[in-house]
């Protein structure tokens, strides 16, 4: 939809400001703020400062970390504090958070107390936490109402709450008791007590928890948002599912890049990052990739050394060394998709560790199937073209036999080693395609060598 036309932009330079109300009235506020994203930063903080106080908070959260600070620079004082103020309390925490020091000291004046002190106790939070992601604007009820009761207290909690759909009860001191949901509340008789209607099996988080971990609960038990605590069992806020998806898509996104070697910043700098790998200095993204090359480097060596071991075999038959690009190619393209579908999948919490078992066992099978077919196919080819003509027809079985073994333990050790990576510590996403390339390079050439030398009865010195 566009919502900024070149007649919209002409109309705010001509001051017809009714016009341009009226236009961004109608817009939905993440089309709104996509269309003001490509205005200049004056221009853009102008539009926005021209839309219902609410509306300004709605639009400028789904505006770009680095433009929220650019426009949060050019808005006057009370301006910021108007759009900080409609801001979701996790969002505007997040603003917070990335303004400079000065920024901060002229914003916080500017907020009422309420603001102030809520601002201040999210965004203390550790980076990467819940508490870092949560928000504090959800329902809490007490478990002496009745539904009926407890309908009312919603009714007027719901302004200000990020949803109701599900409701906390705590006691006197803000310990959780139970959960709700608006659903048993509405299908209760109005006088049925609440402690009839509560579920005290909830499911919960700790507020120094890993926000990724929270993020895959929530989608592992299809919750619509999930209580986090403080250490004494408090409630201190909620993270909901729109939350977890952001997470989720960010923590993909820096595996990926991870896989690549390109990061070493965590993902909520990620486009610092990359305006720092095109437009920065030369030697930053020499450094990033490096130590990633270094370690195929040393593998290529290590595989170079089992090559000049094996001379006799290429000195005797020519054709072997025809099918070597081959091997190593397919193994490492194999081995390249297995890190990927773990890194996805674990980033996702679709793979589990605590039914990793079963997981390796399908890649083992889906590795054995795709070596079968790839291996008999090669093996044919190499029959045809190398074997028959020059009288070996024993190399076909040989470069089947090599791809079968060498695509299969590929795909197995592209669940295994960022696995063990993952239990011992160390980040699997840029460490673990060099690994498995050297290990199945080596692997696969060696098998090759001592299956041609042994079919065709080479003698190795």
């Amino acid at each position: 939809m566009n919502v900024i036309t070149p007649e919209l932009r002409e109309r705010l330079l001509a001051d017809d400001t009714d016009a341009v109300r009226d236009a961004l009235a109608a817009a939905h506020p993440a089309d709104a703020a996509n269309e003001i994203a490509g205005l200049p930063v004056r221009e853009a903080a102008r539009m926005l400062t021209l839309m219902p106080t609410h509306r300004q908070g709605a639009v400028f959260g789904y505006f770009e970390p680095d433009l929220q600070i650019e426009i949060a620079r050019a808005l006057p004082r009370p301006a910021l504090a108007a759009v900080v103020t409609a801001m979701s309390h996790d969002e505007r925490a997040d603003v917070f958070r990335r303004l400079d020091e000065r920024q901060k000291s002229t914003l916080l004046p500017a907020l009422a107390q309420a603001e102030r002190e809520d601002i201040r106790r999210l965004a203390a939070y550790a980076e990467g936490s819940a508490g870092s992601v949560m928000t504090s604007d959800y329902a809490t009820l007490s478990p002496a109402m009745t539904a009926g009761e407890a309908i009312d207290a919603l009714r007027k909690e719901a302004p200000d709450a990020e949803t109701i759909y599900n409701a906390y009860v705590v006691d006197d001191d803000r310990v959780l008791l139970a959960a709700v949901t608006l659903r048993d509340l509405v299908l209760a008789e109005p006088g049925t007590p609440l402690d009839s209607l509560m579920n005290r099996d909830f499911i919960s988080a700790r507020v120094d928890e890993p926000r990724e971990a929270v993020a895959r609960r929530i989608g592992e038990y299809d919750l619509m948002a999930i209580p986090v605590l403080s250490e004494g069992g408090r409630i201190v806020g909620i993270v909901t599912q729109d939350d977890a998806m952001d997470i989720l898509e960010e923590e993909t996104t820096e595996t990926m890049l991870q896989k690549a070697g390109l990061t070493t910043f965590p993902a909520s700098e990620e486009h610092i990052r990359s305006d720092r790998l095109i437009n920065g200095p030369l030697f930053y993204p020499v450094r990033v990739r490096l130590m990633f090359l270094i370690i195929t480097l040393i593998g290529g060596l290590i595989v170079g050394g089992l090559v000049e071991t094996f001379e006799d075999v290429l000195e005797a038959v020519v054709a072997t060394a025809i099918f070597i690009p081959l091997i190593m190619d397919m193994g490492g393209n194999v081995g390249t998709q297995s890190t990927t579908i773990f890194a996805r999948g674990y980033a996702l919490g679709q793979i589990k560790f605590e039914q990793y078992s079963a997981v390796l066992w399908r890649e083992l099978r889906v590795g054995a199937m795709l070596g079968l077919i790839i291996g008999v196919m090669a093996g044919a080819v190499a029959w045809w073209w190398q074997g028959a003509p020059n009288d070996i027809p024993q190399l076909g079985v040989a470069v089947g036999v090599s791809l079968f073994i060498t695509i299969t333990l590929a795909a197995v050790l592209g669940f295994i080693l960022p696995y063990v990576m993952v239990k011992i510590g160390v980040d699997h996403a840029p460490g673990a395609d060099p690994f498995v390339t050297t290990i199945k390079d080596f692997t696969g050439l060696l098998v090759y060598f001592l299956l041609v030398g042994w079919l065709l009865g080479v003698e190795m010195g």
